[in-house]
C-alpha cells in the first residue's frame, strides 16, 4: 500500500480568496527516482542557471540585449534604474520607483544574480540559491502586477515554482557537486548552506 501525503505547495490569490494548491509528496519522490526525471531536472537547473548568469553579464557588460553597452554596470551605470523607474506598474509602483538606482539595491541585485546562477550551475548552496531566487522572482512579479497576459501568472511565477521544485528534489545532487558539497563538515552542520 502506498501512503500518499499531501503537502501545501503554493498559495494562490484569486478573486480575493486564497486557494491552497497541493501536490502529493509521493509524486515528487517518485519523479526524483526516475532517470528520465533526472534529465529533466538537470536541463531545468542548467537552463535557470544560464538565465540568471546571462542577466548578470548583460547588466555588467552591457551586451546589447536587455542592457545597452552605454548602460553597463561596469561603466558606473545602475543595473536597476531602467526597470524600476520605467517598467514597473501596479500597486507597488511607488515602492519600486523609490529604490531605483539605489547603490545597495544595485549590489544586492547583481550579487544575487551571480550567486543564484553559479549555485544552480554547480549544484551547491542550493537551499540559499533556490529560496533567494524564488524571493527575487516574487519581488519581480509584484513589481509587474497585474501581469500583462494573465490575471495572476507570468514567467516570474513559473521560475519561482521551478526553483522550489529544484530545491525539493535536491537537483544539485543530480549531475552537480551537491552530494560532495553536503559531505563537508561545515555544510552538514548548517543545512541552509546545502
Amino acid at each position: 500500500m502506498i501512503k500518499i501525503l499531501y503537502i501545501p505547495f503554493q498559495n494562490i490569490l484569486c478573486n480575493s480568496k486564497i486557494y491552497n494548491v497541493i501536490v502529493p509528496t509521493y509524486i515528487i519522490k517518485k519523479m526524483v527516482n526516475e532517470k528520465k526525471a533526472h534529465i529533466i531536472f538537470i536541463i531545468l537547473r542548467i537552463s535557470l542557471a544560464l538565465i540568471f548568469l546571462w542577466a548578470f553579464f548583460d547588466k555588467l557588460l552591457g551586451l546589447g540585449f536587455a542592457t545597452k553597452p552605454e548602460n553597463a554596470w561596469i561603466l558606473g551605470k545602475s543595473p536597476t534604474i531602467g526597470f524600476l523607474s520605467n517598467a514597473v506598474h501596479g500597486p507597488f509602483k511607488e515602492v519600486y520607483n523609490s529604490i531605483a538606482g539605489n547603490l545597495v539595491v544595485d549590489w544586492l541585485f547583481m550579487i544575487g544574480l551571480l550567486f543564484i546562477g553559479l549555485s544552480l550551475l554547480f549544484g551547491i548552496f542550493m537551499n540559499l540559491a533556490c529560496y533567494s531566487g524564488a524571493l527575487m522572482m516574487f519581488l519581480m512579479w509584484t513589481s509587474l502586477l497585474p501581469p500583462e497576459n494573465h490575471p495572476f501568472l507570468d514567467d516570474h511565477v513559473i521560475y519561482l515554482l521551478a526553483l522550489i521544485i529544484l530545491k525539493k528534489v535536491n537537483a544539485g545532487d543530480i549531475f552537480g557537486l551537491g552530494k560532495k558539497w553536503k559531505k563537508i563538515k561545515l555544510i552538514k552542520e548548517y543545512k541552509i548552506f546545502q
